[in-house]
């Protein structure tokens, strides 16, 4: 016989403990809806982790790439002369999209410093584009806007792989037009930066670091964190019985942990490896975002391989950690045998009557103080307040009622499915009100921090409006650079079937009135007189592009002077004088003209090409980045409803499935399986599906005074999507539930019922 040691017997126990925890998550009441829980928690929370640290490395990979780029400025006098490069930054736009930049630059000599992601110098009048760029804008014809394409930019060039970035050597060559535009080099390693120098980037428009992380963290940690806690507590009543049963029979805090961490291993486990699968994805291939259509950098994530890949044992460490906890502070009240109160019922629907109030009071109370005012906000945000905390009470009510009604249909037509059913919904409001907590009050989270997105866009909505009325059959031109008046001829005689008109803003010192120059043609295009004269007009033109013009120009005097004037002396007064002049360009049959086309123009007469844009137009582009983050603000909150509907449906799937023997003998008595389809569908379905579809109208009903000013990001393709998420999760658990419950019925033996 062979001895055995104190520490192999203590292995051995290990080994059937955990065993027996394995045994018991398979055979548990409701092991498989635990099973399920467990692994979808892992799962988010890994993949949530594992997005925190690719959110850094983005902003982190980003920062270092433009940091190597960064232009550094000359030492003395002597190197500003020879081995330097004019350096100037400019930035464009596509239609409807960010502004992205637009560097302008030339060599003063051969050696010149080329900017990273460029092997050869571009010929004057030649253009290199980021890759991404020149496939966005493919419809716009990008790769001869600038002149002729000499190349695309490298990789190691970008900041990302997704970036809009473009180099331009000017045909007539580039005059420093401020003194610090020399560099003679890129990156804070090869001399000073001057902090005057821009690197050439979007990061002005880029929202910062911390607000991404903010969402990651609100939308899909603590949701995740959510579905944990139901997961480490679904089939707590026979664990709870278990955990005494271990005690009274000497067991340790240690034995109980190897047979809670049996049962929970394999599902943490399963998740874990699912979210190591999709982080290694995303470090060894770029990987494209769902509907925000970022492409996610791998080499951005490599610099912190190790770090997200981590995150799916952290994850796994996490949830056996709460497993292990949660078996060890068993379920207040599980063991009690006191009848509960019904005061809690007539609780509920207290507060559900005040629910139409709070609604009420969120949505028109704002309209009773004025719209600066501190009271308005402060009206809006209890009204909210109000609504989170009433909103789950007025569903579980109404679910209760229900529950009534259906008692007497059971009762009226002999039907027990409906009968039990409704005495069950009517019984447990309370546990409604729980389930549908989180859902609704996470719809009502993710509308307001949508709508707030779009708070501050009044001047982006009315610069929508403008473009929904006149489109672009107006443009105004603004040069850039050092522009002539033969230039400025040059560039009117090139645009085909065109006029032009210059629109000047008031001499603050002589007290002057906004003046229109413009030949006969281009007044008569707009409906004005052609006077041989100077004339006055005391009212708004009638012509909607020269009206749209007046009101994006800065005046104060209503009044507008117009005169005539010749092609020769348009040009001489459109070109740049610093006196704020606005040239802009139309077609007098009032079609829209192509922008694009003169973008193109543009750079061919002008150093630096030209700002072409509708009235107004700058203002919607300067909107886009808060557009962006709407629709990462949608992603997320989906996913974080999708978690916290599951972890509803899972709850409240659990509870059926406890009490689910208990329905058992009705199959015998009713003689078919349709009760538990019916009690399922109003324990599991009915509640998260009434949560969805309410939840979301109340949470729109409650943004809307938020975005009524502002540019609304708040779709109905949106609201459509948030109440479909919901009620997809609530009819597959209902679909689960039922055939569990009809699985245990089929298994049902009597046994002295």
């Amino acid at each position: 016989m062979t001895a055995t040691t104190p520490n192999g017997d203590a292995l051995k126990l290990a080994r059937r403990l955990f065993a027996i925890g394995r045994v018991a998550g398979r055979r548990a009441e409701a092991g498989g809806v635990r099973f399920v829980a467990l692994l979808l928690a892992t799962l988010v929370l890994a993949l949530s982790l594992g997005g925190l640290v690719a959110v850094h490395a983005v902003y982190a990979g980003k920062e270092e790439r433009r940091a190597a780029r960064t232009p550094v400025a000359p030492a003395d006098a002597e190197e500003r002369a020879t081995d330097a490069t004019t350096w100037l930054v400019g930035s464009d736009s596509l239609d409807g999209e960010r502004r992205f930049s637009v560097v302008y630059l030339a060599p003063h000599k051969g050696a010149a410093p080329l900017p990273p992601g460029l092997d050869d110098w571009p010929e004057p009048g030649q253009a290199v584009l980021s890759p991404a760029l020149r496939k966005a804008g493919a419809g716009e014809d990008i790769d001869r806007r600038y002149g002729a394409l000499a190349g695309t930019i490298s990789e190691e060039g970008l900041d990302e792989p997704s970036e809009w970035l473009a180099y331009v050597r000017p045909r007539d060559g580039l005059s420093a037009e401020r003194p610090n535009a020399v560099v003679t080099g890129f990156g804070p390693t090869t001399g000073k930066v001057s902090p005057s120098l821009e690197p050439g980037s979007g990061r002005v428009d880029e929202k910062p670091e911390w607000m991404f992380q903010a969402a990651v963290i609100g939308m899909l940690v603590v949701p995740a964190i959510a579905l944990l806690s139901v997961a480490a507590r679904t089939g707590a009543h026979a664990r709870d019985r278990r955990t005494a049963l271990v005690a009274a029979l000497g067991g340790r805090r240690l034995d109980r942990a190897l047979i809670a961490t049996g049962e929970a291993v394999t599902p943490a486990a399963l998740g874990a490896v699912i979210a190591a699968t999709t982080v290694v994805t995303a470090v060894l291939h770029d990987l494209r975002i769902p509907y925000t259509a970022y492409l996610l950098s791998s080499s951005h994530l490599r610099h912190y391989a190790w770090t997200a890949v981590l995150a799916p044992l952290a994850a796994f460490l996490i949830v056996l950690a709460v497993v292990v906890l949660a078996d060890f502070t068993p379920r207040r009240g599980a063991s009690g045998t006191r009848p509960r109160s019904t005061s809690r019922s007539t609780w509920l629907s207290r507060l559900a009557v005040l629910c139409p109030i709070a609604i009420i009071l969120a949505v028109r109370g704002p309209d009773l103080f004025g719209a600066d005012t501190v009271l308005r906000t402060l009206t809006s945000w209890v009204g909210i307040a109000g609504t989170i905390l009433t909103l789950p009470a007025a569903i579980a009510t109404i679910t209760a009622k229900a529950g009534s009604l259906l008692t007497r249909q059971g009762r009226t037509y002999g039907l027990p499915g409906t009968l039990v059913a409704g005495r069950r919904a009517r019984a447990h409001p309370g546990g409604t009100a729980r389930l549908v907590t989180g859902v609704s009050i996470a719809l009502i989270v993710l509308m307001q921090a949508i709508a707030w997105q779009g708070l501050f866009g009044a001047q982006t909505t009315e610069a929508r409006r403008t473009l929904d009325r006149i489109g672009r059959s107006l443009v105004t031109v603004g040069a850039r650079g050092d522009v002539t008046a033969s230039a400025m001829a040059a560039f009117l005689a090139g645009a085909p079937a065109t006029e032009a008109v210059l629109l000047t803003p008031p001499d603050r010192d002589k007290n002057e009135q906004l003046t229109l120059y413009g030949d006969c043609a281009a007044l008569t295009a707009l409906h004005l007189p052609c006077p041989a004269h100077e004339v006055r007009v005391d009212r708004l033109p009638a012509d909607p592009r020269l009206r749209e013009l007046i009101r994006w120009t800065p005046h104060m005097d209503p009044t507008l002077l117009i005169r005539r004037t010749d092609d020769r002396r348009l040009a001489e007064l459109a070109a740049p004088d610093g006196t704020g002049a606005t040239l802009a360009v139309l077609r007098p049959d009032g079609e829209s003209l192509s922008v694009p086309a003169l973008k193109r123009l543009s750079h061919e007469v002008f150093p630096r090409g030209a700002a072409i844009r509708a009235p107004g137009e700058s203002e919607l582009t300067a909107g886009v980045p808060n557009r962006d983050q709407g629709r990462w603000s949608a992603l997320f909150g989906m996913v974080g409803i999708a978690v916290l509907a599951t972890t509803a449906g899972l709850s409240a799937m659990a509870e059926f499935l406890r009490q689910g023997r208990a329905l058992a003998p009705l199959s015998v008595l009713t003689g078919g399986l349709r009760v538990f389809r019916t009690s399922a569908a109003w324990s599991v379905l009915a509640p998260l599906a009434l949560a969805g579809t309410a939840g979301t109208a109340v949470a729109a009903a409650l943004a809307a005074p938020v975005s009524a000013n502002g540019e609304s990001y708040i779709t109905g393709g949106l609201l459509v999507s948030t109440a479909g998420v919901v009620l997809l999760v609530s009819v597959l658990l209902w679909a689960w539930a039922s055939r569990v419950a009809i699985r245990q019925a089929q298994r049902w033996r009597p046994s002295g019922e």
